[in-house]
């Protein structure tokens, strides 16, 4: 399995950010290339979301599903049809002692030292090999991988922009995010 992780930084206690990404219907506010999220139950356990994306001649819908909580710590998700996909959104404390680096002040989150810190990391996991994205419908000449060299840059990009404008929303103001991105072995 491949599996990539992006994390942040943001000044929200982890119970505000846990709420905030279990419901995950705003994501289209948020990309430019989603066009429709639909929830389909209450964020507990077995919710689903249908994705919509939108890129060039392409629409696809993903459709993950949430397979485990642990409040505020933890999301479990999987995609299993097309994609084979599964990962996490994982809040962490931050600790905020001198030196770190991760200070409120220092991530550029205003004058506010005293703000809750809070590590957001989400995780993903896929099975290349098992993937049936080879199934979209493509114009004549253009192959599968063809589109897939073209999305990974946008995707890294897209990802950025994303996270801004989450984090935004989160905090109340829009600022710069630093994203830390690692392409990593399989853990789950």
């Amino acid at each position: 399995m491949d599996a990539v992780e992006l994390s942040t930084v943001v000044y929200v206690p982890r119970e505000e950010a846990f709420e905030f990404l279990l419901d995950f219907t705003n994501h289209e506010r948020y990309s430019e290339y989603v066009s429709d999220v639909t929830r389909h139950g209450d964020g507990s356990v077995g919710t689903r979301f249908d994705i919509t994306l939108r890129w060039w001649q392409l629409t696809y819908t993903l459709t993950p599903a949430v397979t485990g909580l642990d409040r505020p710590n933890r999301i479990d998700w999987r995609i299993p049809n097309d994609v084979h996909a599964r990962g996490y959104w994982a809040l962490e404390p931050v600790d905020e002692e001198p030196g770190n680096g991760e200070t409120a002040a220092d991530g550029g989150g205003g004058d506010d030292d005293d703000r809750p810190a809070t590590r957001v990391r989400l995780r993903i996991e896929f099975d290349r090999r098992r993937s049936r994205l080879g199934r979209l419908r493509l114009p004549p000449l253009v192959s599968t991988d063809w589109v897939l060299r073209r999305i990974k840059p946008l995707a890294a990009r897209e990802a950025g922009q994303v996270f801004e404008r989450a984090v935004a929303d989160l905090e109340g103001e829009r600022r710069r995010v630093d994203l830390e991105f690692h392409v990593r072995p399989s853990t789950i």
